[in-house]
C-alpha cells in the first residue's frame, strides 16, 4: 500500500477511457492521480469541426483540472509517462518524479500511424490533438486569403487519405465550407477551384458499417463535389501532392492524414508486452499480461477479441477497470469484461449521416443526422461545452442561417512591413 496507507490509482490518459474510469472511483476508498501530457480533454469525433472552421477550439475542449471540483478523491499531474517499475509499483515521469501507484490505467490512446510512407510525416497533417486540427484550419484560411488576394496559386486542392469515419467526415465538412459558408466571405474565389479528393485504399467507404451505409456515404460524398478515388493506396506524399500505387501524381496543396493509429513512441519504454501497432496487450479482465496490478483500456490497449476503436470501448472499459480495482481491494476475484455494442455513426454534412445500431439496425439522412447531433452534444464534458457547441451547430446549420454562415477564421498572419513578427520556433514543429 502507498505510506498513508490509502490505496492510489495512477490513470494515464485523461480521453474517454481515463476518465471514465476516474468517475467510477468517485466513491471509492482510493486516491485517483490523473495523468495527462496535455491539460485538456479534447472531444476527439469533433476535432474535424475545429479543421474546418466550424467550431471554436475551446467548445470542444474541457479543462482537466475541472475535474478535481467534481471528485473530492481525485488529483491531476500534467506530465509524460516515459516508464513503469512493476515491481516497486513506480510510474517514471519525464521530469524524473516517481509516482508510487497501488494500481495502474493505462488510457493514454493513440497517435497517428502513416505506415511508414515517404514525406507523409514531414507534409501530411494529421488530426489527434487540439494544436493539429487548428494548424490545418490556419493553413486552409491562410490559403484563401492568398487566392483572394491573388497572391498565389488561385486553386486549393485538398487530399484526404483514408476513407473512414475520420476521413469521410472531414470530406463532407470541406465540402459544405466551400459550397455554403465561403461563397460570401470569399467572392473573389471560384468554388470550382476549391477541389477536395478523398484516396482510400480499399473498394468501399466506412468499412465496419453496412453496405447500404457505405454506399450511401460514397453517394452523398460524389453529390457535394467531393471526387473519391477508391482502390487508391497512397505511395508517397509530395510537398505539393500525393503519389498513389499506380504512379499516378494527384497535385495537392493541402494533404490530410485521416487513416491508420500507433501507439505513442514512448510506450515501447514501459516494458509492457505489445502486439501490432505498439498495442499493450490485455487479458479478459483488461489486465495487462502477466501483471496483476495494471490495466489498459481504449485504443492503447488490445485483447483476443479485438474492439473497434471508438469512444463506446474507452469509456466502458475505463468503467470496467475501476469496477475490477474495487474488487480486488475488497478481495474479490476480477471479472471479464464485456462490450456492450451501442453502435456507431459518422456524418456526412448537413441532413446527411449514416448510423448503424445495435441488433442490425441502420438509419440514413435526416433522422441519422439528427441522431448524431444530439449525441454528440450530449457526449460533451462541460455544461459550458454543451450550450457553445449547440449554439455553433444552429447558427451553421439551421435552414434560414447556415446559407449566411460565416466559418470561424483561422489564424492568418498579418502582412504589415514592420508588424509581422518571425513566428516561434515551437510554432514550426510537428505536432504530436
Amino acid at each position: 500500500m502507498s505510506q498513508n496507507r490509502t490505496p492510489h490509482v495512477v490513470i494515464v490518459g485523461g480521453g474517454f477511457g481515463g476518465i471514465a474510469a476516474m468517475k467510477a472511483l468517485a466513491d471509492a476508498p482510493v486516491r485517483v492521480t490523473l495523468i495527462d501530457r496535455h491539460v485538456y480533454n479534447m472531444f476527439q469525433p469533433l476535432m474535424y469541426q475545429v479543421a474546418t472552421g466550424g467550431l471554436n477550439a475551446g467548445d470542444v475542449t474541457y479543462f482537466l483540472r475541472s475535474l478535481r471540483a467534481k471528485q473530492r478523491n481525485a488529483d491531476f499531474r500534467h506530465g509524460l509517462l516515459v516508464g513503469i517499475d512493476p515491481e516497486h509499483r513506480t510510474a517514471i515521469m519525464s521530469d524524473g518524479e516517481n509516482l508510487q501507484y497501488d494500481y495502474l490505467i493505462l488510457a493514454n490512446g493513440v497517435n497517428t500511424s502513416y505506415f511508414g510512407t515517404p514525406g507523409a510525416y514531414e507534409y501530411a497533417y494529421s488530426m489527434y490533438s487540439r494544436s493539429q486540427a487548428l494548424r490545418i484550419r490556419d493553413e486552409l484560411f491562410t490559403r484563401l486569403e492568398q487566392a483572394a488576394a491573388k497572391q498565389g496559386p488561385d486553386e486549393i486542392r485538398v487530399v484526404i487519405v483514408g476513407g473512414g469515419a475520420t476521413g469521410v467526415e472531414m470530406a463532407g465538412a470541406l465540402a459544405e465550407l466551400r459550397d455554403q459558408a465561403l461563397k460570401d466571405a470569399y467572392p473573389e474565389i471560384d468554388p470550382s477551384k476549391i477541389t477536395i479528393t478523398l484516396v482510400h485504399r480499399s473498394a468501399e467507404l466506412l468499412k465496419p458499417f453496412a453496405p447500404r451505409l457505405r454506399r450511401y456515404a460514397a453517394k452523398m460524398l460524389r453529390k457535394r463535389g467531393v471526387e473519391l478515388r477508391l482502390n487508391s493506396g497512397v505511395e508517397e506524399v509530395l510537398q505539393n501532392g500525393v503519389r498513389v500505387a499506380s504512379g499516378e501524381f494527384i497535385p495537392a496543396e493541402q494533404v490530410i492524414w485521416a487513416t491508420g493509429v500507433a501507439a505513442h513512441k514512448e510506450v515501447s519504454n514501459w516494458g509492457m508486452p505489445q502486439t501490432h501497432g505498439g498495442r499493450i496487450e490485455i487479458n479478459d479482465d483488461l489486465r495487462v499480461k502477466g501483471q496483476d496490478r495494471i490495466f489498459a483500456i481504449g485504443d492503447i490497449a488490445a485483447g483476443d477479441d479485438p474492439l473497434p476503436q471508438l469512444a463506446q470501448p474507452a469509456i466502458q472499459g475505463g468503467k470496467h477497470a475501476g469496477e475490477q480495482i474495487l474488487r480486488l481491494l475488497h478481495g474479490k476475484p476480477t471479472e471479464a469484461f464485456h462490450y456492450f455494442d451501442k453502435g456507431t455513426m459518422a456524418t456526412i454534412g448537413t441532413n446527411a449521416a449514416v448510423a448503424q445500431l445495435r441488433g442490425g439496425i441502420t438509419m440514413i439522412g435526416p433522422l441519422a443526422w439528427l441522431v448524431w447531433v444530439v449525441i454528440h452534444i450530449a457526449s460533451l464534458l462541460g455544461n459550458g461545452n454543451r450550450v457553445s457547441t449547440l449554439t455553433h451547430f444552429a447558427v451553421r446549420y439551421l435552414w434560414a442561417l447556415r446559407k449566411r454562415a460565416i466559418p470561424i477564421v483561422g489564424d492568418v498572419r498579418p502582412v504589415r512591413p514592420n508588424g509581422d513578427r518571425e513566428p516561434d520556433p515551437w510554432a514550426l514543429q510537428k505536432a504530436e
